[in-house]
Formats: C-alpha cells, structure tokens, sequence
C-alpha cells in the first residue's frame, strides 16, 4: 500500500525566512535587532487571508504575536518585523488563517453602494462582528464591535449609514488586533538564537601572546610571553578602536612539517611548531 500524502492544509504557509539548512540550524540575532520574517500565504479563491508571526522566548517565554501583511499587492508574499529582547534560544512560527471579517468588507463596499443583496449583506456583517467579540479579550475593544455589530442591524438608518459604522478607522484597530480567525494553519516552528550584542559587530585584532613580553637576548635561550604579559598590550590594542581579541593556539602544536625560529625549516624538540596547525596530542585551540 502507498502511504497517504499530507493534507494541505486550507491556508497553506510556504517558503518562511530566514531560515538556515532547512531549521536544522538556528537564525542568529541579538537583543533589541529588528528582522523580517516572511512567508508566501495564499487561500482557497479569492478568500481574504490574514497572518502572523509568533515568537517564543527561552523557557517558553511567550513573545510578542506580530500581525504579517501582503508584502506587495497579489504577490501572495507577507512579512513582519520582530524584535527579540533578550539573549537564548527563541524560535518563531508563522500562522495564517482565512480572514472572513476582510473578505466581507471587501464585498460589501461593492455591494451595499450598488444596492445589490444590502438586507443580506448587512446581516452578514452583524454576525460576523457579534463573533469577533468573542476573540477580543479587553473590554474597550468588545465594546467597539458590539456597536459595530449593533449599527448593521439598526434599520432605522440608512444602508450606506449602518456599513459606514463597521468600516471605522477604530473597529479596522480592534479587527487587526484581534482578528476572528477560521481554519487556522501553521509553519513549522524554527530556532532563533539570540546571542550578546557583540556577536553582532565588532573590529578584532590578532594577538600572539608568546610574543608579547618575550625575552630574546644573545647567547641566552629566549622565553616567550605569557598571558600575563600579553595583558599589559590590551590597552593599547583597545586604544586603537578593536573591542575584540582573537589568539592562535598556544600549546606545542605539530608533530611533523614543523618551523623553527625565524620561519626556519629545522624545528627543536622545544620549538613551538606551526602557530596555525590544528594541535597534536599535547594540545591545540582549546588547550592552554
């Protein structure tokens, strides 16, 4: 038997940004750095669709949920910014949904100034709004769709007066914070890290600590720097403008093809080796 392909769902989410090696590695950003999210979200027709990017903070932390919009007119492409605020491991999904409130004001500001089906469209809008109260959680923005919902079934007003109502500037708010949401889909969910504000930018300088500090006199066998030597160079390193240091490794290094002083090809037993080797078994970058 051949196994049942997916359902697709009735507002399908494709193609999410940024996303790096398929999710499998995480974005990166930092605290208070603003970036894109987007996807392409399209519906069943010529239904309206609205969506939206939620964001999650380490521990679950619940983020800001970010209304997405269409990016470009018909291209079925939508974005929004996000911000994250603090360093850790977040991830972020995108949401999209048919929009049943959009799609009826798209209809009716055709239909009620051209006087077709005005009864039914009306009533429509009532019980489209009478549902948003619903999913509105504070009580200033249920006030307004109720009113909203009231003026389309008032007949003693006007048609065009009763649809003028609905389409205020502070409903169209309420609705975009709020929207009433049907047939609700989801993306994959992906990782975001938020690393320290320096991973962002930063000017580096490459430091040798074994010569910094190092004694080299005649007729006496050299000693190299040390940690603690190389310190007293940072603040002159800092003076220059570079706010990050970066070392090779410091440990012996190498075992064959190996240099001795002054880039010579005959190395001693005590000869530090190839300062950009990758180690041996006495050590390498992560040895000290």
């Amino acid at each position: 038997m051949t196994s049942a392909l997916p359902a697709i769902p009735a507002v399908p989410v494709l193609d999410v940004r940024p996303v790096v090696d398929r999710g499998r590695r995480p974005a990166k950003a930092v605290p208070g750095e603003t970036f894109q999210v987007t996807a392409t979200v399209f519906g069943e027709g010529h239904g309206a669709v609205g969506a939206n990017v939620v964001l999650v903070g380490p521990g679950g932390r619940g983020g800001p949920w970010t209304p997405m919009r269409e990016l470009s007119p018909g291209s079925d492409r939508w974005g929004a910014p996000v911000t994250p605020d603090a360093e850790g491991r977040w991830t972020y999904t995108v949401e999209a949904w048919a929009d049943p409130v959009t799609e009826w004001r798209r209809a009716a500001e055709i239909k009620v100034p051209a006087g077709l089906d005005t009864g039914l469209v009306l009533e429509e809008g009532a019980l489209l709004h009478e549902r948003a109260v619903s999913a509105a959680p504070d009580g200033a923005a249920r006030q307004i769709l109720r009113a909203a919902a009231d003026a389309l079934q008032d007949d003693l007003k006007s048609p065009a007066a009763r649809l003028a109502a609905a389409l205020t500037p502070e409903v169209a708010a309420v609705l975009a914070r709020y929207p009433l949401r049907e047939r609700v889909s989801r993306s994959d969910t992906f990782p975001l890290l938020v690393e320290r504000r320096r991973a962002l930018f930063g000017s580096w300088y490459e430091f040798f600590p074994r010569s910094e500090g190092a004694v080299v006199r005649e007729g006496v066998a050299p000693v190299s720097g040390t940690f603690r030597s190389a310190a007293k160079r940072l603040p002159a390193v800092a003076e220059m403008g570079f706010d990050v240091v970066y070392l090779p490794p410091v440990h012996p290094i190498g075992a064959t093809f190996r240099k001795g002083p002054n880039n010579s090809l005959s190395a001693g037993p005590h000869d530090v080796g190839v300062p950009w080797a990758i180690g041996s078994p006495e050590g390498g970058h992560d040895a000290v």
